[in-house]
């Protein structure tokens, strides 16, 4: 069996077809050959290269390597991997069916493979960093091999998806990265650009929630607000009777719009009752927004209400939370930032098509 990486496009612009298909789809814009009618990796660049006449040597060779992986190496009983690109979650499926050649499209879902989704919306935080640097690599499509992680990411689906139940499995030294050869140069993680920024985040990301764990998530997101110009009062700790913290504008705090906070710092997603729970404390205290903050992520029931509350109500993750510290990091309290010591870097932007 195997592991591979599927990216549901640069954008995520297809990952909720993904989820309510139960297919992953190879998106490759006007690529509408069968493949199953391609004997050989030779064949498939011939194909590549009437599709695609404009294509650069390079990125036909890439191309093809995920292509090929997709419609010929994949096998039922294999995992993907589909990280999220609206939250910070990973998607896990089981591929069921074979390669499908779907000629009547639309464009460009003209292939996929049936997916049992075993588990949607495990927190980023629960895989270890090993693992998140593999599922790092720019390619759409690619095998993952390095430090058994198709064990331990199985081993993870047996206990629950819980925070670091695969650390007792980690590889201290790895050894060489797994070589591939010419027919597999472009479908193994080993060797690719890495996205640097997502795993820069990744590491601000756990360090945050071993440092603010509990009550400490709601100070962080207080000094948060604070930098951005609220006034802040924060309850002690306690009851909160569905308030972490009180937010509004101006100096003393009599400016509008009048905030309720709440803080959930699980690292499971977060079901509807809390949002309820929120709204009606924003009645009983006559607020006129809500803040609900989980660093776990949402459920569907959740999300589904976004549209409906957007003029009430705003949900941060962990990923949304981290973007509003970023953005405020120089207004900050020397002494939070000596929590959280952050520098910024220049690098070069690397990605598929490089």
């Amino acid at each position: 069996m195997a592991l591979w990486l599927i990216r549901a496009g640069r954008n995520g612009e297809y990952e909720q077809k993904f989820l309510d298909e139960s297919r992953v789809y190879l998106c490759w814009n006007d690529l509408d050959a069968d493949l199953s009618k391609v004997d050989d990796r030779d064949g498939l660049r011939e194909v590549l290269e009437r599709t695609y006449p404009d294509a650069k040597t390079g990125r036909v060779r890439q191309n093809s390597g995920q292509i090929w992986a997709f419609a010929k190496k994949m096998q039922p009983g294999d995992w993907v991997v589909v990280p999220s690109k609206f939250g910070p979650s990973i998607h896990v499926g089981e591929i069921t069916g074979d390669y499908t050649h779907h000629p009547e499209g639309p464009n460009p879902y003209f292939h996929f493979r049936a997916v049992r989704w075993i588990e949607q919306d495990i927190p980023r935080t629960n895989f270890d960093q090993d693992i998140l640097y593999s599922l790092g690599a720019f390619l759409t499509i690619c095998q993952i091999k390095r430090n058994d992680a198709e064990r331990r990411i199985r081993e993870m689906a047996k206990t629950g998806w819980k925070a670091g139940a695969t650390t007792a499995a980690r590889i201290a030294t790895s050894g060489p990265d797994a070589t591939a050869d010419d027919a597999d140069i472009d479908t193994d993680e080993s060797g690719l650009e890495i996205d640097l920024e997502q795993q820069a985040r990744d590491q601000i990301t756990r360090h945050i929630i071993a440092k603010f764990k509990g009550h400490g998530l709601a100070r962080l997101v207080g000094e948060i607000l604070k930098a951005q110009g609220y006034t802040i009062h924060q309850p002690p700790e306690g009851p909160d009777r569905g308030i972490d913290l009180l937010a509004a504008p101006g100096p003393l705090g009599f400016g509008e719009p009048r905030i309720v906070v709440q803080v959930k710092s699980q690292e499971s997603a977060l079901d509807r009752p809390t949002l309820d729970q929120l709204l009606g404390t924003m009645s009983n205290v006559q607020a006129d927004r809500g803040l609900l903050v989980c660093w776990g992520g949402f459920k569907s029931t959740v999300k589904r209400e976004e549209a409906q509350q957007f003029f009430r109500v705003r949900l941060w993750d962990s990923a949304d939370l981290i973007e509003n510290l970023l953005a405020v990091y120089n207004k900050l309290d020397d002494d939070l930032k000596t929590e959280i010591p952050l520098k910024p870097i220049w690098t070069l932007a690397m990605g598929e098509d490089e």
